[in-house]
């Protein structure tokens, strides 16, 4: 029985597992508590300053001191939507600040190893992009997704360059 050849060759037949959405799980539910906390201590707070006697707290002083509350929820609620979306086409990653769309044939290694937290993506004009959605503090799972990416970029990037050029060349693994 001979493998397929082609863009799927080392894909596992469960597609929509390997095209699954790589989100990080423990700074995520980190981040979802921190967010609902927030809300709940400064808009609790808020609420039992002490009225405005003798100078002391606004109504205006009330709100601001909400707001902060909702600022510190909304980073929250930025850090829990992390993610890296892998498409046939490409990867859609969506860092803390910023998201990228990548081509399969722009990312030409995988590295997770060393001091860095999460992924990194090697990338065909000499850059690097950190992956966030795929970070140690998960563990065994971590890993286990560092590896999944790099086998869709080994999959996807590799395919379509019948030259040999770009693509995961021999560095372009998991380390």
């Amino acid at each position: 029985m001979s493998a397929p050849d082609g863009p799927d060759a080392s894909i596992p037949s469960g597609e929509g597992d390997a095209l699954a959405t790589f989100r990080p799980r423990r700074g995520r539910a980190v981040a979802f508590g921190v967010a609902w906390a927030s809300l709940a201590v400064f808009g609790g707070l808020a609420v039992l300053m002490p009225a405005e006697t003798l100078g002391q707290w606004s109504i205006v002083d009330r709100l601001m001191f909400f707001a902060l509350g909702v600022v510190i929820a909304v980073v929250a609620w930025r850090y829990a939507s992390i993610s890296a979306v892998p498409t046939r086409e490409g990867l859609v990653v969506r860092n803390l600040v910023l998201t990228r769309t990548l081509s399969w044939p722009e990312v030409v290694g995988v590295q997770f190893g060393g001091g860095e937290p999460w992924v990194s993506l090697d990338l065909d004009d000499g850059d690097t992009l950190a992956v966030m959605a795929i970070q140690k503090a998960d563990g065994d799972v971590a890993g286990r997704e560092a590896s999944r990416l790099a086998a869709l970029v080994q999959a996807f990037g590799e395919s379509r360059h019948g030259d040999g050029s770009g693509g995961a060349g021999p560095g372009g693994g998991e380390s």
